[in-house]
């Protein structure tokens, strides 16, 4: 496949099994039925993950009898994809509209890490002109 797969191009089924993967590193057919919402069968989990190799998204290696697959797309890729993504759908491509709208969630809860880690960042950025 000469061009990269485009994460955002999935359907719902197609991207939570991409999100298991992504999430265990590798996983097996069992492995992502046993992580679905309202698993469809094994059969239909196996063709899935096929369709997703033949779209350039999942490679497989054996192990035994077993196909594991990996992600192609490396996560920190597929994370400034989707984040791209999201800020370009739900914020009219406003990365400050984003960053407000997570640190205004009543669940945020920042470290005194985090904190310092945003204000630094946002400190670089004023330095850069961005």
């Amino acid at each position: 496949m000469n061009e990269k797969p485009l994460i955002n191009q999935l359907t719902r089924r197609e991207r939570q099994i991409m999100d298991i993967v992504y999430q265990m590193g590798k996983a097996t057919a069992v492995d992502v039925e046993n992580n679905l919402p309202n698993p469809p069968g094994n059969a239909t989990v196996r063709k899935i993950l096929g369709k997703l190799e033949n779209k350039g998204f999942l490679k497989h290696e054996r192990d035994g009898k077993r196909f594991v697959y990996a992600p192609t797309i490396p996560a920190d890729t597929a994370r400034t994809t989707a984040i791209d993504h999201l800020v370009d759908t739900f914020f009219r491509g406003s990365a400050a509209s984003a960053v407000v709208a997570l640190l205004d969630r009543s669940k945020t809860s920042l470290t005194e890490d985090d904190t310092e880690t945003i204000l630094n960042l946002i400190e670089e950025t004023r330095k850069e002109g961005r």
